[in-house]
């Protein structure tokens, strides 16, 4: 027992030895940037781009002006990071085709009933936002519809790739924007199990 308790309290090697934990200034850092790219995104959905301000932005993520400055350099830069869907894509599409259906189905709803979180839905604030509207629409061709077509097999994946985002964007739209009364009382998991199939039938048809 004594070999053993000798064992344990030596000092670990390099290799065993915990990872130290990010610095409280870096967590503070992405805390504050994270804030700041989910106050951008809330205003983008709600008024045109033209309209929005740093000082706006800055309020609704509880921070200064000059620290947007900082981290993103002005407003164009911030915008530009907002209105790319790529970050968003990487967890809609977390899962293997045969499963996709239900998994973005899924992950649309829990991000809007849990975290107030908008995936791709503000694709379709594009009207109001002009030339910047031009841009959101080009970034959710390539890096949504565009990105999951070359994932599907079969003919016309381009088509279908294009139907199944448009199911989700309606899904998205009736429980997010119109907020259905109906819709929004049921769980998750029966809203999925409805729906997710005829979101599958377009990815893996037949």
């Amino acid at each position: 027992m004594a070999t053993t308790a000798s064992s344990t309290t030596a000092d670990p090697s390099p290799t065993a030895a915990r990872a130290p934990s990010a610095p409280a200034g870096r967590r503070g850092a992405e805390a504050s940037k994270a804030a700041i790219i989910r106050a951008a995104r809330h205003l983008l959905a709600r008024h045109a781009h033209g309209d929005i301000t740093l000082k706006a932005v800055a309020e609704r993520a509880g921070v200064s002006p000059p620290l947007i400055l900082k981290y993103f350099g002005n407003k164009d830069a911030l915008f530009s990071h907002v209105m790319s869907f790529e970050e968003d894509a990487d967890a809609v599409f977390d899962a293997p085709v045969a499963e996709l259906g239900a998994h973005m189905v899924r992950h649309l709803l829990t991000s809007q009933a849990e975290r107030g979180a908008d995936p791709i839905v503000r694709i379709v604030f594009a009207p109001l936002h002009g030339e910047q509207g031009d841009i959101l629409r080009a970034n959710f061709r390539t890096q949504v519809a565009q990105r999951l077509g070359e994932r599907l097999q079969g003919p016309d994946a381009g088509l279908r790739a294009e139907l199944a985002v448009g199911m989700l964007l309606g899904l998205g739209v009736m429980y997010g924007i119109a907020r259905g009364a109906c819709l929004r009382a049921a769980e998750i998991d029966e809203i999925t199990e409805r729906y997710a199939p005829s979101v599958q039938a377009f990815l893996t048809p037949g």
